[in-house]
């Protein structure tokens, strides 16, 4: 249960950057799970190349990927859907991004296992149990960014119009919404958390490599789904399900298999509740 914890706290944290965008611009972006990986690496630069502490290597990487998220919006996204590109044009164009990220991580930093300097050794020992200290650090950083992200997104008026953005564009639109400006903080918050996850990914894991995101993207993918894609509290609690799904499958199973066991979860609940945990139902 702690273990799922732990990769539920970073799976939420990358499962709801994908679905605010997938939310206000019905846009799968593919390219997310190597912004993980990006934040990871940016990470590593300040942290092990330049000796930086941890904290502050984060904070340099949740600020450089939020940037490098807002840059592919102004150059890539935005540019197409003013040429009123397709759907699948867009998707396209999320996977050859992440290629892009992915290869261009490996040309400069090349594909051995990195590692963050963090203590993974030290454990904290409570009711009989033990988690190891970093774990730990991993889980109350993702709890209290999840609920400051819920908190916004119910009552701040930022949060208020990406919900209405998110329920209907145009009408939002129409209203007075000022819409590139709000499309325009969601890359930002949506880049922010990718590589604050791939920052708790790496730091957990204990190790990484250029393909580490583009591994968890389809637990990504399962969270959003399961929760109710589209939905920001649906992701959180998809990501922890899928989480501590994953984690207590390895009760009965070995472990290489327990990614399949989130997603027969995932297949059993879409089969009873189609839109997902939070998702509402389809009407005409």
């Amino acid at each position: 249960t702690i273990n799922g914890l732990v990769a539920g706290s970073y799976f939420a944290l990358g499962a709801i950057g994908l679905t605010l965008v997938y939310g206000i611009l019905q846009l799968t972006n593919f390219a997310h799970g190597d912004l993980l990986t990006l934040g990871a690496y940016v990470a590593y630069i300040f942290n092990v190349s330049n000796g930086m502490p941890f904290v502050v290597a984060m904070a340099i990487s949740i600020v450089l990927v939020a940037l490098f998220a807002i840059v592919t919006e102004l150059v890539m996204f935005k540019p197409m859907r003013k040429k009123r590109a397709g759907i699948l044009q867009l998707i396209l164009m999320t996977i050859g991004l992440a290629f892009v990220i992915r290869y261009m991580i490996q040309l400069f930093a090349g594909t051995e296992q990195r590692k963050l300097d963090v203590n993974v050794t030290d454990t904290i020992n409570f009711l009989g149990l033990s988690i190891g200290r970093t774990q730990l650090i991993v889980v109350i950083v993702g709890l209290v960014v999840l609920t400051a992200i819920a908190m916004m997104l119910r009552y701040t008026s930022l949060g208020r119009q990406m919900r209405a953005l998110a329920d209907n564009f145009d009408l939002a639109e129409t209203t007075g919404i000022d819409t590139g400006r709000i499309v325009i903080y969601t890359w930002m918050l949506s880049g922010a958390l990718a590589g604050l996850a791939g920052v708790m990914v790496a730091a957990s894991i204990g190790s990484f490599t250029p393909n580490t995101g583009f591994t968890i993207l389809l637990s990504l993918f399962a969270a959003v789904t399961l929760g109710g894609i589209g939905n920001a509290f649906g992701a959180l609690a998809g990501g922890m399900v899928i989480g501590i799904t994953q984690e207590w499958s390895t009760l009965v199973i070995d472990a290489e298999w327990k990614v399949a066991i989130s997603f027969l979860v995932l297949i059993i609940v879409l089969v009873v509740r189609p839109q997902g945990i939070f998702g509402r139902e389809r009407t005409l």
